[in-house]
């Protein structure tokens, strides 16, 4: 899995160094592919990260096997 970051992931990411690529490819991994509600072409991921225990939500979208973090952010 090829991983690629927006323009607007890469600015949030300094405010949110936990957030790692290894836990946005968990998180996509090992959970269900749901629909965006804004993004006609974006993907929502939704997993529970094992160290930590928390919720990590990630909007992504694919284009063939690249996939682009369009941003991720914890839920609690």
């Amino acid at each position: 899995m090829h991983l690629s970051h927006s323009f607007h992931w890469t600015k949030k990411k300094q405010k949110r160094p936990d957030i790692t690529d290894d836990c946005i490819e968990y998180c996509i991994q090992h959970s269900k592919r749901m629909r965006d509600k804004y993004g006609f072409d974006a993907w929502n991921a939704l997993a529970r990260i094992p160290p930590s225990g928390r919720m990590l939500k990630v909007v992504y979208k694919t284009k063939g096997k690249t996939i682009k973090i369009l941003t991720a952010y914890w839920l609690d």
